[in-house]
């Protein structure tokens, strides 16, 4: 029998613009925290031991970061930091039935599905069907047995764990996840549908989701990576995502999280991209207490455009953060960030995108803009657009505006016969639409658009302003 070796080895409205960095992290008790996750990965090929290791020792060094620290100083991670670690029990079965599946978002699309309860892969609820020839599709804990050569090659290379606490934590402790890889060529016409649901009733009860996505040179795919829950409990997901796309390869992939709201969600999404790839990633984020996106994508190949497209909805006293980092590595490469924020109730919304253009990166082209609504006096948005550019010959903007419904688009509408609140639905829904359009699936944009006008309706200040 192959020995293992161990898996830990531990010894208002506000726009802003640039610091000077300062860094200041709240050491954790990590040897308590990584212990807890340590019996979920205890059998793994040596590669993957040693990256866990390396990821273990990250963790211990950083610890979780404080207001102090450049990258979180608008918002505060110490109710995560104070919860009772746990790794997610399986739900008991039968908790969630087939017809709680076509229920929830994407559920009715003709799909590839893996769906995960608590963390844990459910294969009677997921559906894999005939695959074209040498696409592989299947949970992240299987991979490992049956690809390793080329899991070695990708799996934990792209999200490093050296800066970001939370990456670090879900590298050395995952279960499992998904693994999508689509040979040079294939077009995968159906989408892939990563649907995560949350059932734990533990404050604490923590899932850590792990999924390696694969695009060889032409290929084209869509993915959907969507987040509910079943429970309202204050339990936390830590989701990572790598995504590697080859020279000419087509993906489209789309985020959604809709956690319960006393739940945490922290996700990572990690892509590397090839010669002339075209690449569009959406963050649509609903649910949670607290939700922070770390966006870095590494735009490695010559002519390549990528999209980061991103809409959050906040109300009570939710915050959600959006922190990404886009580095123009290559030559003649486009990139377009657009973010937009609706913001009511006591609730923030954070954002901060950082193009950072390399001297050999001339004829960039890179655009990024965050626009943030406000619906209450007392929601606030921080937003902090900054451009780090050693190229001279280059195009790059970037914008940000905080504000409320413009009184004159009200009265507008107002004069055609159209009702206050409804003019002021349909105001926030245009809004919310300039995200929503970008979604190219055209079964998945239609279901967003339906959502977001049905949680529209229930804003609480539609009428008040």
């Amino acid at each position: 029998m192959e020995e293992y070796p161990p898996l830990f080895a531990c010894k208002s409205g506000r726009v802003t613009f640039t610091m000077t960095p300062t860094v200041s992290i709240q050491k954790s008790p990590a040897a308590a925290v990584l212990a807890a996750f340590a019996p979920t990965a205890a059998a793994q090929p040596p590669w993957l031991a040693a990256r866990r290791q390396t990821a273990a020792a990250d963790f211990a060094a950083l610890g979780f970061p404080t207001l102090q620290h450049e990258d979180w100083r608008f918002t505060n991670i110490a109710p995560i930091a104070q919860l009772p670690f746990k790794p997610a029990a399986p739900a008991p079965a039968g908790s969630v039935t087939a017809d709680a599946i076509k229920e929830s978002i994407f559920g009715r699309i003709d799909a590839t599905r893996l769906v995960f309860i608590n963390g844990h892969f459910t294969p009677e609820l997921s559906s894999v069907a005939k695959l074209p020839a040498g696409v592989k599709i299947s949970p992240l804990a299987t991979a490992l047995k049956s690809d390793a050569a080329l899991l070695e090659k990708h799996l934990a290379r792209y999200a490093n764990t050296d800066a970001n606490t939370f990456t670090a934590l879900n590298t050395a402790g995952f279960q499992d996840g998904a693994f999508i890889f689509v040979p040079a060529g294939v077009v995968v016409d159906r989408p892939v549908h990563l649907l995560h649901i949350a059932a734990a009733r533990a404050a604490g009860a923590t899932t850590q989701p792990r999924h390696l996505i694969i695009a060889e040179a032409n290929a084209q795919l869509t993915v959907l990576e969507s987040y509910v829950a079943t429970t309202d409990a204050a339990y936390f997901t830590n989701a990572v995502t790598e995504l590697v796309a080859g020279d000419n390869a087509v993906v489209e992939h789309l985020k959604f999280q809709d956690e319960a709201a006393s739940a945490f969600h922290i996700a990572a999404f990690h892509a590397h991209l090839g010669k002339t790839s075209n690449v569009i990633h959406h963050s649509i984020a609903a649910g949670a207490k607290l939700s922070r996106n770390n966006i870095r994508t590494n735009l490695a190949g010559e002519g390549l455009e990528c999209i980061l497209n991103g809409l959050y909805l906040t109300r009570g006293e939710q915050l959600a953060d959006h922190h990404m980092v886009v580095e123009h590595a290559q030559p003649h490469c486009a990139s377009h960030e657009y973010f937009n924020g609706i913001l009511d109730d006591k609730s923030k919304g954070v954002f901060h995108g950082r193009i950072y253009v390399h001297p050999i990166a001339q004829k960039t082209d890179a655009k990024q803009t965050n626009k943030n609504l406000l619906l209450s006096d007392d929601a606030t948005a921080d937003t902090k657009p900054q451009l780090e550019i050693y190229a001279d010959d280059v195009k790059c903007t970037h914008g940000a505006t905080i504000g409320q419904l413009n009184a004159e688009s009200i009265y507008y509408l107002r004069s055609r016969g159209i009702g206050k609140d409804t003019a002021r639905q349909m105001l926030i829904h245009a809004f919310a639409g300039e995200i929503i359009e970008r979604v190219r699936h055209t079964a998945a944009r239609e279901e967003l658009d339906k959502l977001i006008w049905d949680r529209l309706e229930t804003t609480h200040h539609l009428a008040e302003k």
